[in-house]
């Protein structure tokens, strides 16, 4: 693989040596020339050093760490923050030295998800990269192009010799997946620039002047541990399999099954009927993915367990017959599991999975100033056994930021009916709406540049989805603000893939609209 500016191997090297993977197991992947025969050269060459460097959410140190030594190696000034968050600047070239400054957006971290079996190692292994005709994807675990693409359009950028642009100033954010942390605690004093352009968007259908806020919360509901009754002998993990997920936001409308609500009413199910305790609850790959797996260890009497497996089999084909268009793999089974010791108390273990059930998912309500989109959605997400009890982790989405706020009321509502100690806490950044202005100057140029190098007229969406766009244009601000994205499918999935020929279309796009921002 030809090695960007001079030292893009020799930084990769350098920013590993004190990682979780040795250097010359990344090397050796970064080299294995898997995207190499697919255009733009430029820019999938960066793609796929991204997918060799592990880089989940709240793991991105190695990637940070790389991209500082990459920008330094081409003479820029680079800067890492403890968050791992990334600033890179760029004088302007080609004419538009003097120009005002243009912030470039992206996020470093990736949703880690991976297929039913598969086993993988996201905080030490690379991605597998598999090409099937116009698509990328990895072999059994999400791809990471959500944003590992809108980096990769950045870094080349800043490689460039012979692209006209304004001074850049490149942000590269940390844990946007886990309620945009790093972007809220990013120093935004360090930036000049008040017009964006964002790549974490996922068709090149359209170009996005607008989108939704979102905030996450945590429910904390305690254990209340106690021994497991000597009359209940028998252990089996509850577990529910086989669903699409996908993500909180894009596929929230398509009322696919929340793992962990099935999880649920499962136990529900059976504790009505029978005396049980359960056990580590664990369920969802992070709060921005509808959980597509859950599981719980019951413990119960063994002379009921043939009537047990008899109801559970019941609901797995009642749920086939619910999810037959949304989710038709779904399953509900039971499989042998070790007795534990200490479980969650009679009483803990119900409050938890009431809590579960009633936590809204899915579309709250529509925006009708935009007839179909969704107007606020929430995402039941995770479900984590603690030392305390059990930690549900939530996203709830909002093109107004007073219907988030009232929905969390409503979910407070609900923990201080529970009792036994629940408590519901926000998490992360409070992230704001960003409204469509139609007189943007960057969406007019954009819509220009479009129809010049693709030949046909723009979409302009106003979108459902929660980007980092409200929050630079209330921290900053940044008055003008739009994202370009490429053609992305399944994201947070084992399933995502990226169209390598969207890419091949925007990347020209992305330079004429750079070129013409004098």
């Amino acid at each position: 693989m030809p090695s960007p500016c001079r030292a893009t191997n020799q930084a990769l090297s350098s920013s590993t040596r004190e990682g979780n993977m040795p250097a010359a197991d990344i090397m050796e992947t970064t080299n294995s020339g898997v995207l190499d025969d697919l255009e733009p050269r430029e820019v999938l060459r960066f793609f796929e050093v991204l997918t060799s460097i592990p880089r989940g959410s709240g793991n991105e140190e190695q990637v940070a760490t790389w991209v500082v030594d990459f920008a330094r190696s081409c003479g820029l000034e680079a800067f890492k923050d403890d968050l791992h968050c990334v600033l890179v600047r760029k004088p302007g070239q080609g004419g538009l030295e003097n120009a005002e400054p243009l912030i470039l957006h992206g996020h470093l971290d990736m949703v880690c998800e991976k297929a039913e079996g598969v086993e993988f190692d996201f905080v030490n292994q690379p991605l597998s990269l598999v090409v099937d005709g116009e698509y990328i994807s990895a072999a059994g675990t999400s791809l990471g192009a959500d944003n590992g693409i809108g980096v990769s359009y950045i870094l080349a950028l800043l490689e460039s010799k012979d692209i006209p642009h304004p001074p850049l100033e490149a942000v590269l954010t940390a844990m946007e997946e886990k309620g945009k942390v790093g972007a809220g605690q990013f120093d935004v004093a360090q930036l000049t620039g008040r017009r964006m352009i964002d790549f974490n968007w996922i068709t090149d259908e359209e170009i996005l002047a607008g989108c939704s806020g979102d905030v996450t919360f945590t429910v904390d509901v305690p254990g209340e541990f106690e021994r497991t009754p000597d009359a209940l002998t028998t252990a089996r993990s509850l577990e529910v399999r086989g669903l699409n997920g996908g993500h909180c936001e894009f596929d929230i409308q398509l009322e696919r099954a929340n793992a962990l609500q099935v999880l649920a009413r499962a136990v529900h199910r059976l504790a009505a009927t029978y005396d049980l305790r359960i056990a580590t609850p664990f369920g969802g790959a992070q709060n921005s993915a509808i959980p597509a797996d859950a599981s719980a260890v019951i413990v119960f009497e063994d002379i009921h367990l043939d009537s047990i497996e008899a109801l559970i089999a019941e609901l797995d084909a009642a749920l086939k017959s619910e999810y037959q268009i949304s989710d038709p793999a779904i399953r509900v089974e039971l499989k042998d599991a070790h007795r534990p010791d200490i479980a969650f108390s009679h009483a803990a273990g119900l409050r938890l999975m009431s809590v579960l059930r009633l936590i809204p998912h899915g579309v709250v309500s529509w925006n009708l100033h935009v007839p179909g989109r969704v107007e606020t959605s929430n995402n039941v997400g995770t479900l984590r056994p603690t030392p305390e009890g059990a930690r549900v982790m939530s996203t709830v989405t909002s093109a107004l930021t007073s219907r988030k706020h009232e929905l969390i009321e409503r979910v407070q509502a609900l923990v201080a009916l529970a009792g036994g100690g629940v408590v519901c806490e926000l998490y992360g950044l409070d992230a704001p709406e960003f409204p469509y202005r139609p007189q943007s100057e960057l969406l007019r140029t954009a819509s220009e540049a479009y129809r010049d190098v693709l030949g046909t007229e723009p979409n302009v969406e106003v979108s459902q989805c929660s980007l980092e766009l409200g929050m630079f244009s209330r921290r900053v601000p940044v008055s003008d603000i739009i994202s370009i994205g490429t053609e992305l499918q399944a994201l947070h999935s084992s399933a995502e893939r990226v169209n390598h020929k969207s890419v091949e279309r925007v990347w020209p796009l992305i330079k004429a609209v750079v070129s013409r921002l004098g």
